[in-house]
């Protein structure tokens, strides 16, 4: 399944999805590279739910770097737009399969195997009923399974964890 922000339309306000595009506009107009992430990309993979903000991956070219390891945001990069937090993730040392999800058309929903990974690496417990949610919407396990066997195969436990989850929430 191609990941569809339209399926956004009822289930996030239109205050957040307005953000969105406004923030995707400016990024693009600075030449960020960024792909959609978090809460809305959860929903544009399947499992539409409500977020009350924007997280976006980008590409390094959204920071300045300056002498002493000291990381700026570019001027004009937006952090809140109409209310609504504009949250930026960066690629760290050693993803490059995750930086290839920002050769997609700017603004676009990242693709459902690199938002599970991105979740996973996550600490908090949302992120993984965000999985577990995904797999229940009918995510392609299978593309899942083989990319974090490809490039985080450490997370491959966690992973059969949530699709079991999954499978024993929807038996019950």
């Amino acid at each position: 399944m191609k990941p569809d922000l339209s399926l956004l339309d009822d289930v996030v306000s239109a205050r957040v999805l307005g953000a969105m595009r406004v923030a995707s506009r400016a990024l693009t107009e600075l030449g960020i590279r960024h792909v959609v992430v978090g809460g809305l990309a959860v929903g544009a993979n399947g499992h539409p739910r409500a977020t009350k903000d924007v997280d976006f991956l980008v590409g390094d070219e959204a920071f300045e770097k300056h002498p002493g390891d000291f990381v700026t945001m570019r001027p004009g990069v937006p952090i809140q737009v109409d209310g609504v937090m504009i949250d930026l993730l960066s690629v760290s040392e050693g993803e490059g399969h995750l930086a290839a999800a920002l050769a997609a058309t700017p603004g676009s929903p990242i693709d459902a195997p690199r938002l599970i990974y991105l979740k996973l690496k996550s600490p908090r417990q949302k992120d993984r009923v965000d999985v577990i949610e995904l797999v229940k919407a009918g995510i392609e396990i299978e593309t899942c399974r083989d990319y974090l066997s490809a490039n985080a195969p450490d997370m491959l436990v966690a992973f059969a964890d949530a699709v079991a989850k999954a499978a024993s929430e929807e038996d019950g």
